[in-house]
């Protein structure tokens, strides 16, 4: 299968060995990100859930594995990927309630989802330096569709009383929930810290389709220890499955 691929893979394992995942060398390659955002949906087994954007499929299969009886389909503009997404289902042993399809996010029009999660290009294309190699380039930096695209076809995938979670730079979190404001109650945004004393890089921002609540929860999460390992609430998430219960969290004071 790989090589009829244009690119070499890499075979790397996540969530403590529980997800084994085939991915390109070099460009794009899955960090803790999607891990994060997949464990902050609140999915339950027999729940429909969409990855848009899904890449290697990363996000969709670490929910998969940590939610067992959970149907994911992923959506991806990148044929190769794909390819390795629905390897990488199979060789989980999750093919049967998981799938992926090439797509754009802009012609995308399926719906009826209970929760959509989404790893956009962080990079504005006006703002970015676009590297030579396409596939990070495309992971990174927003093509034809924008971030108001992308929260767009979010909040239409979703039922009503659904959930649609985003991760981003912490620097466009004021952007991404004023367009997520915009069809979405119930915001919470759980803003992600390197260290307790380290500005936020990123931010998880979730909301629920239908809710007429208008209440910001913002909340906090710190990912490493002053010596530079995870917290323990970090490494259960990261190696042990764990969910990251966003909505549970205490509320924090902005920072």
């Amino acid at each position: 299968m790989t090589d009829d691929l244009s690119f070499p893979v890499s075979s790397d394992q996540l969530l403590g060995g529980r997800l084994t995942l085939l991915q390109p060398k070099e460009g794009y390659r899955a960090a803790i990100d999607p891990v994060l955002l997949a464990a902050a949906v609140p999915a339950a087994a027999g729940d429909l859930v969409l990855d848009l954007g899904c890449g290697v499929g990363t996000a969709g299969l670490c929910l998969a594995v940590r939610v067992p009886g959970a149907r994911v389909f992923g959506l991806d503009l990148q044929g190769e990927l794909i390819t390795l997404a629905t390897h990488n289902a199979a060789a989980n042993s999750v093919g049967d309630r998981v799938t992926f399809r090439c797509g754009d996010v802009l012609d995308f029009r399926d719906d009826g989802f209970d929760h959509v999660l989404v790893n956009p290009p962080y990079l504005a294309r006006d703002k970015a330096s676009i590297s030579p190699n396409p596939i990070k380039a495309a992971a990174n930096v927003e093509g034809d569709a924008r971030l108001t695209d992308w929260v767009a076809a979010a909040i239409a995938a979703v039922k009503t009383g659904g959930s649609v979670t985003f991760i981003h730079r912490a620097d466009r979190a004021e952007e991404l929930l004023t367009l997520m404001a915009n069809g979405l109650g119930a915001l919470t945004t759980l803003t992600l810290l390197p260290r307790d004393d380290v500005a936020a890089k990123r931010v998880i921002v979730q909301g629920v389709k239908g809710s007429a609540s208008t209440v910001h929860g913002q909340k906090t999460w710190v990912l490493h220890q002053a010596d530079g390992r995870f917290t323990s609430q970090t490494e259960a998430v990261l190696r042990d499955a764990a969910a990251l219960p966003l909505k549970a969290l205490p509320l924090t004071e902005p920072r």
